[in-house]
């Protein structure tokens, strides 16, 4: 007789699907390394050395345990970003020693150039540390790769939207959460090209007229990126509770880098006035925004970050946000500054080419 037996049947398991996601952030994050690297990009000469020479150096005479660690801890990332893009090579090594071998190359190269900055000096030291946190950054897809990248493709289906190139946008929004740890320039303001053309500000300051200007800056920009937030985000998931989480998020961030950057007494100095009534107005018309079709969201996203973009751009720099800037730029963090405002600066034109390619597809 048959056995009568019921089966226990497994919980559905969710289908992986390909991504593109690991290949992004590797390029991404190659970019800002090598950005931070050669910053500020000014006064390349000629040092009458072979662009090796610090390969058979002497111990270098001043260092830090803090600058080991930086340096270790800054290829640890790009490491297993770029091991986890290569997970497809055959065997279970052969990503980690290819990952290790080109961040190895690549911090031999940005070594090489440094020795034609002034402002910065090549190191066997760092090309040591550098090779080993890209080592240990490769080494952690062999142990934690492949049940990461397993988690978060399943946490990618049930979250984003089976749109094309939904990964390059949480890249984009990814890059946007690094602006909000740039304590000077505006809460949520991006796109600011005056520093970059060495263009001086149009307007004088004023309370009244930087107060409007603040708080316009806040509504665009509140509204654009919940907006292009919202277009990556699944129907099936919560939206309204994932977009609270993501802007609960971006002021944490801004607040916890004022507090470890500038002074934690002044972690909320963000908060202004201006900021206050930007974010409650831009949350309300957000809000609104938010039940119109995908199509409509996507054109208001782009206009409204245009117009961000234009007010940040006319706006006089805050006198107060100097002192911060003076108590900031110091050590290492004169290049961490350098590339949160590229990254600040550039952002709106390259989110903008995306919500064009969304909203093609829609």
């Amino acid at each position: 007789m048959p056995s009568s037996t019921p089966t226990v049947e497994s919980p559905p398991r969710l289908v992986e699907v390909p991504t593109l996601l690991p290949r992004y952030l590797a390029l991404a994050y190659l970019a800002l390394v090598v950005y931070a690297s050669l910053h500020p990009f000014s006064g390349w000469r000629d040092p009458g050395l072979s662009p090796i020479f610090f390969l058979t150096a002497a111990w270098p005479r001043y260092w830090t345990v803090f600058d080991l660690g930086i340096n270790v801890l800054a290829y640890l990332p790009l490491g297993f970003l770029l091991a986890l893009t290569l997970r497809r090579l055959p065997g279970r090594w052969t990503p980690a020693c290819v990952a290790l071998l080109l961040g190895a190359l690549l911090s031999l190269c940005l070594e090489c150039l440094q020795a034609w900055l002034p402002a910065r000096v090549a190191s066997n030291l760092d090309l040591a540390c550098n090779t080993c946190g890209a080592g240990l950054g490769a080494l952690l897809t062999i142990w934690h790769g492949e049940r990461f990248f397993d988690g978060f493709v399943n946490l990618q289906q049930r979250l984003l939207a089976s749109t094309p190139h939904a990964e390059l946008g949480l890249v984009l929004i990814g890059l946007w959460l690094l602006t909000q740890l740039s304590p000077e320039t505006i809460l949520f303001g991006a796109g600011d090209l005056r520093h970059l053309l060495e263009i001086a500000p149009s307007l004088p300051y004023a309370a009244p007229a930087f107060f409007a200007l603040e708080t316009g800056i806040i509504v665009c920009n509140t509204i654009a990126i919940g907006l292009i937030t919202r277009a990556l985000l699944s129907d099936r998931s919560s939206p309204y509770l994932a977009l609270a989480v993501f802007f609960f998020l971006a002021l944490s961030i801004r607040t916890l880098a004022a507090a470890v950057l500038v002074d934690p007494l002044n972690a909320l100095a963000w908060l202004t006035p201006g900021a206050a009534l930007g974010l409650l107005a831009g949350g309300a018309i957000f809000s609104i925004m938010l039940l119109l079709p995908a199509s409509l969201r996507i054109a208001l996203a782009g206009l409204t970050l245009m117009a961000g973009t234009v007010l940040v751009n006319i706006t006089p720099p805050n006198p107060y946000s100097a002192a911060a800037l003076a108590t900031w730029r110091q050590g290492h963090f004169l290049n961490f500054n350098g590339l949160t405002r590229l990254t600040a600066s550039l952002w709106p034109f390259l989110a903008l080419p995306y919500l064009m390619m969304l909203g093609r597809r829609l």
